[in-house]
């Protein structure tokens, strides 16, 4: 069997969803694969000793190169298989035939099937290709989440604004115990958050979701393989649940949350039209309401009220919530810049530089801010909300960076001061010279280096002499140090000047009151 490609992120996820126990069948509707997939997989897992949870430490590479070693040289190649879904197409289309349809098949595929079993596989295929089948659900199994087609108005008290708020609902597949709730909009962290209440409303968390391939939830709704929102996955795996989205275009998978939306709008939303709300409390207040009556009324086709199929059937069959609630949790895609930091949401982050220009995933929460590459975690810092800002650790600078970086004032005073008391006041007075000392760190660097071209005792002559004359900087002590050692020597100083002798000149001390 060829194996299907799917990223190593999707075959932790068969892993994963096989130690909760779920069957082969419901394991590859979740991941959208087939079930001789989600076998090929356990089998390899399993001869290579590899379970849930995954070894420590173990990367993607090593995982994907222990599961999938380089296969065999190919011994015989398989024929073309028709797109059947576009033969039944162009079927329909006026004066095309299945013989027409064959022979452009063969003109592609020289060494594709014979007429006879082309006819044989298209029967076989349209005998199966639109199944219909009652679904039985377990109690406990699946929870069935949508957003209502209505809307509700929320008035703004202030400005008389109106704004449309909308509707999640979420329903039980055994009780079709219901859960609804109001939010500002459809986006990814009020589709999260409706999960983690709904999941409190309904005390437990079931095995399976099966949402609608709506944008916040799923990323990519491919008919084969749909993609995960990262951070709808990692909800997932928080609560030890699987996601198993319903096909594009396919009401049948979802008819439970269908059937628990229309009665929403009949029986919750409806009574409502009249009522006017001001805020998005008073709003869902009145929804609760409204859901606990329709939980509580006897409805035809069912044997008994929700509630009290709830407490019977899902209740009892609910795993129990987490210790603590999920928190909700952007996800991003980001390149690492020459800087060696990541920019998100206006400010900059640092990772280590040896991931200069690669594609990472950023993980945002409230409060921290997480960089992984292939689900490896490299760098983690406390969330910043100052725009154009830094947040720079001090690990992840090469070392050159990282050398300069711990330069301070005190540390180039010090090393100064091992060459002569001069040199220590001349690198002082460069320091003191700026409005920020780091300013003149570079010119200070360099005098130093001048001490180690010309030796500490040329450096403290001229530094003595550069402050004598009031021109300390780093190319006036250059050019000192060009000159012979004699040059630098200062000369003696002049005897002072006898006080000037003159009858008109009073003196000090005839402003001495003593000395009147």
């Amino acid at each position: 069997m060829s194996r299907e490609r799917l990223s190593m992120r999707n075959i932790r996820e068969v892993l994963r969803l096989r130690s909760y126990g779920l069957s082969q069948r419901q394991i590859a509707a979740s991941c959208h694969i087939s079930s001789g997939a989600v076998c090929e997989y356990l089998r390899r897992a399993e001869a290579a000793g590899i379970g849930w949870p995954l070894p420590e430490g173990l990367s993607e590479a090593e995982l994907e190169s222990r599961l999938f070693p380089p296969p065999p040289a190919p011994t015989a190649v398989l024929r073309p298989v028709p797109d059947w879904a576009d033969v039944e197409r162009e079927l329909k289309r006026k004066g095309v035939t299945r013989y027409l349809l064959w022979e452009e098949y063969r003109a592609t595929h020289a060494d594709g099937y014979g007429y006879s079993r082309f006819c044989q596989l298209h029967h076989a295929w349209r005998g199966v290709s639109d199944p219909r089948m009652h679904q039985v659900h377990k109690a406990g199994e699946k929870l069935f989440v949508d957003y209502a087609g209505h809307t509700m108005p929320v008035v703004d008290r202030k400005t008389g604004a109106v704004r449309d708020a909308q509707i999640f609902v979420a329903a039980l597949g055994a009780s079709s115990y219901t859960y609804v709730e109001a939010t500002w909009s459809q986006s990814l962290s009020d589709w999260i958050t409706s999960h983690v209440r709904a999941f409190a409303f309904f005390q437990g968390v079931p095995e399976i979701v099966v949402p609608d391939n709506l944008r916040s939830g799923v990323r990519s709704p491919c008919y084969y393989e749909p993609d995960l929102n990262p951070t709808y996955q990692e909800l997932a795996q928080h609560y030890g649940l699987a996601v198993l989205p319903a096909r594009v275009r396919k009401p049948r998978d979802k008819a439970k949350v269908e059937n628990a939306v229309q009665q929403t709008e009949r029986r919750v939303l409806a009574p409502l039209r009249d009522r006017t709300f001001f805020s998005l409390e008073a709003l869902n207040e009145a929804l609760g309401e409204g859901v606990d009556a329709l939980n509580n009324r006897a409805a035809p086709g069912l044997p008994a009220t929700r509630s009290e199929l709830f407490a019977t059937l899902d209740q009892p069959a609910l795993r129990p919530l987490p210790a603590v609630p999920y928190q909700f949790a952007y996800w991003l895609k980001a390149r690492v810049q020459l800087n060696y930091h990541v920019q998100v949401d206006e400010h900059w982050y640092s990772v280590p530089y040896t991931y200069l220009k690669q594609q990472v995933e950023v993980r945002l929460t409230a409060a921290t801010m997480e960089v992984f590459r292939q689900s490896e975690r490299i760098a983690s810092h406390r969330r910043s909300y100052q725009k154009h800002g830094y947040t720079t650790v001090p690990e992840h600078m090469p070392p050159a960076h990282r050398a300069r970086e711990e330069w301070t004032a005190e540390r180039l005073i010090a090393w100064a001061s091992k060459s002569g008391p001069a040199t220590a006041a001349a690198i002082e007075q460069l320091l003191t010279a700026r409005e920020h000392p780091q300013q003149a760190f570079k010119a200070c660097l360099g005098v130093l280096r001048l001490g180690q071209e010309h030796g500490g005792q040329r450096l403290e002559a001229a530094c003595r002499h550069a402050l004598t004359t009031q021109t300390v900087s780093y190319r006036r002590l250059k050019g000192l140090l060009s000159r012979p050692l004699e040059q630098l020597t200062l000369p003696e100083p002049e005897p002072p000047t006898p006080p000037l002798q003159h009858p008109n000149v009073r003196g000090a001390r005839y402003y001495d009151p003593t000395e009147r």
